[in-house]
């Protein structure tokens, strides 16, 4: 069973009007969720269309903060690139605790 996926779930998706874009986040804001697995333990959670937004985000700063790692070691991240990283991972913590821990914890 795919967590998320409940009446509380479809009730949550009617209250999307506080999942209201960050006027900080400049990435792409998606009109549909989706379910995301996490590769690590295999548990599933099906996000708002919001959520997955923030949520795909985080994912493509991990993969780019690992491949600047690895070319460019000694050259500092730009603090925005960082910060808005940060604020994300805020964000994704307010708006669903639950799958943050399941799929970013």
């Amino acid at each position: 069973m795919v967590a998320g996926s409940s009446p509380a779930f479809r009730s949550k998706i009617n209250n999307m009007k506080k999942q209201n874009k960050p006027k900080w986040f400049k990435g792409t804001w998606y009109d549909k969720g989706d379910v995301v697995r996490n590769p690590f333990s295999g548990e599933s959670f099906e996000l708002t269309a919001p959520e997955l937004s923030i949520y795909d985000f985080i994912q493509g700063a991990q993969l780019m903060f690992a491949i600047h790692q690895e070319k460019q070691p000694n050259k500092p991240l730009d603090n925005d690139i960082i910060d808005c990283f940060e604020k994300a991972l805020s964000w994704f913590r307010r708006y669903n605790g639950k799958a943050y821990m399941v799929l970013l914890d």
